[in-house]
């Protein structure tokens, strides 16, 4: 067998030992249209929340007092029409004991607010369904994704339906708005269909290769606290709802007491016990901020975990999840201390929406790391 210069064999082991980055081979044309399309739901989708918050703001989610998922998309056309739906809405206890002598131009005002809000839902069915058929039919859809997106418009199809049964709750005698549980179950259910399209167009960004290359790379124990992150963003996400529900953001303005002591007054005081979790304004705002101190500090662990990644990208992810954290929690603050105006609560709720996804993009990014490669240091 023949001698092997030296150098000759130096040289082919240190190929042989050095690093092999990932291949990042660009996604396909069709998961690109895809994603394209699932970018504008999700648009669609924070312009739902964003319609939705208003409605509730501007008292107009009892106006239509019926469920009409095709017909309904046709407004009142003549007086008679007019006429018709404010007589309606005439009959609830919200007309009788908020708004009694309202005239039909105010009621036309919040009736076409929640119209609004209804018909933004069927577009944004309209979209899912036209989308997903055109790349079906063409047989575009990748391998293994046309359940995922059947998904989303079957959950799609179950807010609307969820939707009406938060509204029908505030038709009951009694009840001059919406349950706040009904409302923190439709928020909340707005809020999983945008995580999982977040999570759809983050996989969709990488060819099917890349993804089970940088997989390999991933980093178990971060993913794992990113991943109790996100559902303790989400229950704090519930929290505010409850919140928002009985307006409790605007009966304790001082902080960080409240009505001059650490824990409210009176936050026991309806019957049964149970009530006081969901309908007391003192005790649901205490357990929001409560928690929202948890979080923060939770925020700061996961971070100092992630500052440690060997991945810059993933690095500079954690970075930006906790920059979001501290902004929400200071906007937090101020809209309280204001008495939770519209303008400022309705950024709160934008920007949960934003720190929502960015805490669904630290942690993919800590499954499937961007220059990942097979070895040590930092990249």
């Amino acid at each position: 067998m023949a001698k092997r210069p030296i150098f000759e064999d130096v040289t082919d082991g240190a190929a042989r030992a050095a690093p092999q980055k990932v291949s990042i081979e660009r996604p396909s044309g069709a998961r690109r249209a895809i994603r394209a399309w699932l970018y504008a739901l999700f648009a669609l989708v924070v312009a739902m929340i964003a319609v939705g918050g208003l409605t509730r703001l501007t008292g107009s989610g009892l106006s239509i007092t019926d469920w009409r998922p095709l017909t309904g998309a046709i407004p009142p056309m003549s007086a008679e029409d007019w006429a018709r739906e404010f007589e309606a809405y005439r009959q609830i206890d919200q007309y009788q004991l908020l708004n009694r002598g309202m005239t039909l131009g105010e009621f036309q005002f919040i009736y076409w607010w929640e119209w609004g809000h209804r018909q933004l839902g069927r577009f944004i069915g309209l979209v899912w369904g036209l989308g997903f058929l055109w790349f079906w039919l063409r047989s575009q859809i990748p391998p293994g994704w046309t359940g995922r997106l059947l998904l989303l418009g079957a959950l799609g199809g179950a807010q609307g339906a969820i939707g009406w049964w938060m509204v029908a709750s505030g038709l009951n005698e009694g009840m001059v708005a919406v349950a706040s549980y009904r409302l923190a179950v439709h928020l909340g259910l707005a809020f999983v269909i945008l995580g999982l399209i977040a999570w759809y167009a983050l996989l969709l960004g990488r060819s099917e290769a890349a993804l089970i290359q940088a997989r390999r790379a991933g980093e178990a124990k971060l993913f794992s606290m990113s991943t109790g992150l996100m559902h303790f963003a989400f229950l704090q996400i519930i929290l505010g709802a409850l919140v928002a529900g009985i307006d409790a953001g605007r009966g304790y303005t001082d902080w960080p007491l409240m009505a001059g002591q650490i824990f409210p007054p009176a936050a026991f005081e309806l019957q049964p016990l149970w009530r006081n979790f969901f309908e007391n304004d003192g005790l649901v705002q205490f357990i929001h901020r409560s928690a929202g101190y948890l979080l923060a500090i939770f925020a700061v662990v996961v971070w100092a975990r992630g500052r440690r990644s060997a991945y810059r990208t993933t690095r500079a992810g954690f970075h930006l999840m906790l920059g979001a954290m501290a902004a929400q929690i200071l906007l937090g603050i101020v809209t309280v201390m204001h008495g939770a105006p519209w303008p400022l609560a309705i950024a709160h709720q934008l920007l949960a929406v934003v720190l929502f996804v960015i805490i669904i993009r630290a942690r993919f990014l800590a499954q499937y790391p961007h220059g990942a490669t097979i070895g040590k240091g930092r990249k």
